[in-house]
């Protein structure tokens, strides 16, 4: 709230307190007669000079729930990504992994049916038999071994990519609750600001109410003592005759 708008308030909380300690007395009653127009005008001027930051306290209350529905959104969305990317992963490790297990396979039937073949070819001498033998052997060996190493390097490459795919998967997850905890506490740090604001305002504004009334009251207590009695006489030969045109009657 600016200074000038604290002037402006303090002005027209005189004006109301002098509007109503200069009304005329009714009869027989502690009550007066104002101006309703004018007293609900400087009450429409009062309230506009309020601070807009009530306003927006109240906005910031309202959108206050919003605000957190939309980070937990947020977190659970990037969660949610974070694990179909971890699952593409492994899938995509699962698939290479069977490749390369295949691609073995498919090298390991190449080799024993050329063996095979090159055995048929020198079956019919027996040392060539044998040699033949031996080298089917060996390359049955040669087979294995290198069968066992093929799936040996796939274990090893399927088992690496399953874990970068869980610790990807684990830091994407801790990133969207960081970020949620954020927004989450951004959210009320805003909302605590503008209340705090508000309240300043608040008892600022109660502050120059309350040293209107103690003016109000200081004036009543050194208005002449006949002033009553005079008003009294005054309101009892014309209030009948002017009361609905001068405004409605306030109580005190």
């Amino acid at each position: 709230m600016t200074d000038q708008s604290l002037r402006r308030a303090d002005e027209l909380l005189s004006e109301l307190v002098e509007l109503v300690e200069t009304a005329r007395t009714l009869p027989m009653s502690t009550s007066c007669v104002v101006p309703r127009e004018r007293l609900l005008d400087l009450l429409d001027e009062l309230r506009e000079t309020m601070p807009p930051e009530m306003d927006e306290a109240r906005r910031t209350i309202a959108n206050r729930d919003t605000l957190l529905h939309d980070a937990h959104a947020d977190a659970l969305q990037a969660r949610e990504r974070g694990s179909a990317e971890a699952a593409a992963i492994i899938a995509e490790a699962t698939a290479r992994a069977d490749q390369l297990a295949h691609d073995a396979e498919v090298r390991v039937h190449e080799i024993l049916e050329a063996g095979r073949a090159e055995h048929a070819q020198l079956v019919s001498a027996t040392g060539i038999h044998q040699a033949a033998s031996r080298a089917a052997e060996v390359l049955r060996a040669e087979a294995k071994d290198y069968h066992a190493e093929l799936r040996t390097e796939a274990d090893r490459y399927d088992a690496q990519l399953r874990a970068d795919a869980e610790r990807y998967a684990a830091a994407a997850r801790a990133e969207a609750e960081t970020y949620a905890a954020k927004l989450s506490l951004d959210a009320e740090d805003y909302a605590d600001r503008t209340l705090a604001e508000l309240a300043e305002t608040l008892q600022h504004s109660a502050a120059v109410a309350e040293q209107g009334r103690a003016a109000l009251a200081q004036r009543r207590a050194h208005a002449p003592a006949h002033g009553a009695a005079q008003g009294a006489a005054h309101g009892a030969a014309h209030g009948a005759a002017h009361g609905a045109a001068t405004g409605a009657p306030v109580g005190r």
